[in-house]
């Protein structure tokens, strides 16, 4: 039956131009057809982009769609290994596009569109596991498989968790799965080896469907619903996880467990493990303790994502915020874990058909049932709206007019009266769930064991001996020491927010803030608990939670001239030179905990948290360096002649800096005919820049009351140490000319004006260019840059396995490398990508080399980063807790220490050999 035959609506077009050049790919259709897909492409870009790739099979899918869409399904759960990634990109397209019309044209219900992306998923899920497995065994990694064993995937299963298991999927929803295998199918000796196997396996199955390539990705896959997945590997057997969950299982396990099912693999071991942890899950008593446990989890979510306050639209998050679709599951959930372990009829994964049986046995009032479910599927409907414009892993409502009004389209909605309506429901879902969770109560902690030796000790503690501060204190601390019970290893939790506990210098204003905010305390517990370097700072800076609870502290980056803006109209209030120094240490200090706290929370990833160090820096220096001018000159005048501007090198230079970066800086002048300074005590030019750049070293290292800016590296001026401390504009450029080894003008590589007047720093740019660009000769450079890096590893040994700067093939090497190729071929970025690229492109080493060795920059900066925020001394990483390596596995992408420990030697190996061929093979010339 045609699609044009169940169509009960039809969205607008937003953009009437794209929808009518969507409609020019696709001519032969009915003029309801035609109808449907101008307003779905006028109004969705994503779909747009979709009708035009797969113009030449949309005719017939609308013509046919429950055949071709059966065909399609059916067709990537059978396709061959070889092309499969393409063949379920190509699937995913076409089961997107088909079931978007479907679903704008309101030819089919909620249901049977989430039903349908979640049937495709178990499809894909089942082809690249099998994929997977193919390949451990042909190569006779699983011990005593064959090819006959393929059909139940040699015991291994893979578990739909959350909306995937309850058949719920929406257009861009990551897709959470648990690998399991049963390992009573292997002798005991070859348990570590199909262990192995099925870990690989998982991997190659999640890379098939996860990886994104011009074709696009099939779905983003998550493992970390698994036990304990910081420790855990990717692939668990079910006799230990069975283990957990009996001895440690939380109540949001129980809860996710719900609606769990075997999407691939062995059927019937994962039928098996689900029916043998149902007691787990099902509890025989009536388990009211529930509630307060959902409840708890409610709260902590809407007040980790900063959702909490009244319900405004723009940016609203529909899944999250309040009156939003989690918290219709939360309450659906919650009775039926505390009723399903008595009744069996209420064990239905789906939230609708849930609330429906709950209704059934009169566990919920049928009109509230009625009502969520309504809810439910509006909420979910507009989720779908807001995905399918731009295929975007997004719950949130749009912050303008326009996006509002092209949501309105899509919907064929009044924008007016869909806000309105959007507003009284989330209000309704709101108001309901207010009535049905009992407000939160502090729990006592449960470790008492853990707790006893140190709360002895903590009204010793200088935050805890003022009477104010110790009455404030015991409000919070049974709700304080739950939430440290409740984390993973509840122990050393305890132990990390002793140690921060231990060093705060005064606790009336922390303590009274956590109790006026108490969302903020399991941010507490997390910096605590990870990094010292940011506990360190904020026992002593607790005030920067102001900044958390204003709400701009999770607003957009403002990128390096937002940042100096800001400090300016920070300055302004500022009366004197040393209260401005002051100010900018703390605004300085704020900003660089922010970057670290999103760095920390997942917020942003170390790439840009780096990028971020490097604009907070260039910042302070743009706004100090007049200041340190302006005071400078009221004894001794203005610069003579041009003035100097500051020259940042190395990482600054190149834009990368992390959370413990020094500066390596450059001051140079020009004082043209100037011979002296005018004014009240004049200096001779050269010592009035002398001491000027001295100014600036003490403005930006000096331990005042906010502590140091940062600490700064000179070396890299002409002759080093023993140069002036600020050269003049000739003498660097006849030294740079005549004079310098290859070593400084590699650093010029990275060289960036970042202070200072903007004719001179355009003429040091243009200098920089010239000097770079000159032709080389590439055996002289490279000889001496072997000589370098021989020197480097005489004298810098690496700290162990964390040092991702120091050693062969690591940080500092690349680095090296990329900027001889830079040299080589006069470019000019500072990026160490391009100057490994411009390597390749020198002779220095193949393609695939440089690209390797960019893969490997790539992964040791993260690591460099993730560290340094870790801790400012060399990484223990046994003595790490375990929120520090959850956030290093995380930053990493790896699954446990051990593989991360594991691929760090091999990488190291690897990275060391490729760059020892770029620069000898080439030297030897």
């Amino acid at each position: 039956m045609s699609l044009a035959t169940e169509l009960t609506r039809c969205p607008r077009a937003f953009d009437a131009d794209r929808g009518t050049e969507a409609i020019a790919a696709v001519p032969d259709l009915a003029p309801e057809l035609k109808e449907l897909v101008h307003g779905t492409a006028g109004s969705s870009p994503y779909l747009a982009t979709l009708v035009h790739k797969e113009a030449d099979w949309l005719p017939e899918a609308l013509a046919r769609p429950d055949q071709v869409l059966a065909t399609e399904i059916d067709m990537a759960r059978d396709a061959a290994a070889e092309g499969l990634g393409d063949a379920l990109r190509r699937a995913k397209r076409r089961v997107a596009l088909l079931t978007g019309l479907a679903d704008l044209g309101g030819a089919w219900t909620l249901s049977r569109v989430t039903g349908t992306l979640t049937e495709f998923a178990d499809a894909a899920c089942h082809a690249a596991l099998r994929a997977g497995i193919a390949v451990q065994i042909k190569r006779g990694k699983l011990p005593g498989a064959t090819e006959a064993d393929l059909q139940d995937a040699v015991g291994m299963c893979v578990l739909a968790m959350g909306k995937m298991g309850a058949g719920e999927l929406n257009y861009s929803s990551d897709i959470d799965l648990i690998c399991l295998f049963d390992e009573t199918r292997f002798d005991p000796d070859d348990f570590y080896d199909a262990r192995a196997s099925f870990v690989r396996a998982t991997r190659a199955m999640t890379a098939t469907l996860s990886e994104i390539t011009p074709q696009g990705y099939v779905f983003r896959t998550d493992l970390r619903l698994r036990p304990d997945p910081a420790v855990t590997p990717v692939c668990v057997a079910m006799e230990a996880a069975e283990r957990y969950y009996e001895s440690l299982g939380r109540t949001w396990e129980r809860a996710a467990y719900i609606k769990a099912r075997v999407a691939a693999g062995d059927q019937v071991a994962g039928a098996r493990f689900l029916k043998d942890i149902s007691p787990f899950v099902w509890r025989r008593h009536l388990d009211f303790a529930a509630i307060q446990d959902a409840h708890d989890m409610r709260l902590a979510i809407r007040e980790h994502k900063g959702l909490g306050g009244p319900i405004t639209l723009p940016g609203h998050n529909m899944k999250l915020g309040r009156g939003g679709i989690r918290e219709i599951e939360f309450f659906t959930q919650t009775r039926q874990l505390i009723a399903g372990g008595r009744d069996p009829d209420l064990r239905v994964r789906g939230t609708i058909p849930g609330l429906q049986a709950l209704a059934e046995k009169g566990w919920v009032p049928r009109d509230t049932a009625e009502m969520l479910s309504e809810h439910y599927t509006a909420h979910r409907t507009v989720e779908h709206r807001l995905q399918m414009i731009h295929d975007a892993q997004t719950h949130d409502l749009p912050r303008t007019a326009e996006g509002f009004d092209r949501l309105a389209c899509l919907m064929d909605r009044d924008s007016d009266d869909l806000k309105a309506d959007l507003v009284e429901r989330l209000q309704a879902v709101h108001d309901t769930m207010e009535r049905f969770f009992a407000p939160s109560k502090p729990m006592q902690a449960h470790n008492r064991s853990a707790e006893s030796d140190l709360l002895a000790r903590w009204p010793s503690y200088p935050a805890l001996r003022s009477e104010r501060s110790r009455m404030i204190f015991e409000r919070l601390r049974p709700d304080l020491l739950a939430r440290l019970s409740e984390s993973a290893r509840p122990d050393e939790a305890l132990l990390a927010f002793d140690g921060f506990l231990a060093g705060l210098p005064a606790g009336v204003q922390l303590f009274s803030l956590l109790e006026a905010n108490p969302q903020l305390t399991d941010l507490l517990i997390d910096i605590t608990g990870t990094s010292r370097a940011l506990a360190h700072y904020l026992s002593r800076n607790a005030g920067v939670f102001d900044a958390v609870i204003a709400g701009d502290f999770f607003t957009d980056w403002p990128g390096e001239q937002g940042l100096a803006d800001l400090l300016q109209d920070r300055l302004e209030a500022e009366a004197d030179y040393e209260a401005q120094l002051d100010s900018i240490r703390r605004w300085a200090k704020e900003w660089h905990f922010r970057v670290g706290v999103h760095l920390l929370r997942g917020l942003i990833d170390a790439e840009t948290a780096s990028r971020q160090y490097a604009d907070l820096a260039r910042a302070v220096l743009g706004v100090l360096w007049p200041l340190v001018i302006a005071q400078f000159a009221r004894k001794h005048g203005p610069p003579p002649g041009r003035g100097a501007v500051v020259l940042g090198m190395g990482s600054l230079g190149a834009g990368r800096l992390n959370s413990g970066s020094d500066l390596d800086l450059i001051v140079i002048y020009d004082p043209l005919e100037a011979a002296t300074s005018d004014g009240p005590k004049p200096l001779s030019t050269r010592p009035f820049y002398a001491r000027l750049t001295q100014a600036l070293i003490t403005a930006l290292t000096a331990p005042m009351a906010q502590g140091r800016l940062y600490e700064v590296d000179m070396r890299l001026r002409p002759s080093g140490n023993q140069g002036p401390v600020a050269t003049s504009w000739s003498a660097f450029q006849s030294y740079q000319t005549d004079q310098a080894w290859v070593w400084e003008h590699l650093a010029l590589t990275r060289a960036h004006v970042v202070a200072g007047p903007s004719d001179l720093a355009r003429d040091v740019e243009q200098f920089r260019r010239q000097l770079l660009q000159a032709p080389r000769q590439k055996t002289a450079i490279l000889t001496d840059v072997l000589e370098m890096r021989d020197r480097i590893r005489a004298a810098k040994t690496p700290a162990g396995l964390w040092d991702a700067k120091r050693g062969p093939g690591r940080l500092q090497e690349i680095e090296l490398l990329a900027q001889s190729g830079s040299l080589l071929q006069g470019e000019l970025s500072g990026q160490t990508e391009a100057g490994l690229q411009a390597a390749v492109a020198s002779g220095l080493m193949d393609d695939a080399s440089g690209q390797a060795l960019i893969g490997y920059y790539g992964f040791y900066s993260r690591l460099h980063q993730a560290v340094r925020l870790l801790s400012d001394q060399p990484l223990d990483a046994d003595a790490l807790g375990p929120a520090g390596r959850a956030f290093l596995l995380r930053t990493l992408e790896e699954d446990t220490m051990a593989d991360l420990e594991a691929r760090l030697a091999a990488d190291y190996a690897a990275s060391a050999m490729l760059v020892d061929r770029a620069l000898s093979a080439e030297a030897a010339q």
